[in-house]
């Protein structure tokens, strides 16, 4: 197994992952282990594309009808004569 040194870690956040841990009855290294999982356990399986996350995220509220704008004929290429 792997091990990790993380030099110069800001005393607040070390605190915090202390009593986070604490909190937990885990060990600092345990929380820490939790968090990277965690963290990169999500980035992983997120394959949806931005599309499919707006589509579902909208889906409960009954999806979003827009009006498209009428188009008229295309217009015919200037001449440089």
């Amino acid at each position: 197994m792997a091990s990790i040194t993380v030099n110069d870690l800001d005393e607040a956040l070390e605190q915090r992952l202390l009593q986070r841990a604490s909190d937990k009855g885990v060990t600092i290294e345990r929380e820490v282990r939790d968090i990277l999982t965690a963290a990169l356990c999500d980035e992983s399986q997120n394959t949806e594309d931005l599309a499919s996350s707006i589509r579902a995220r909208f889906a409960p509220f009954g999806g979003v009808e827009l009006e498209l704008p009428s188009r008229g004929p295309i217009r015919d290429a200037r001449k440089f004569d």
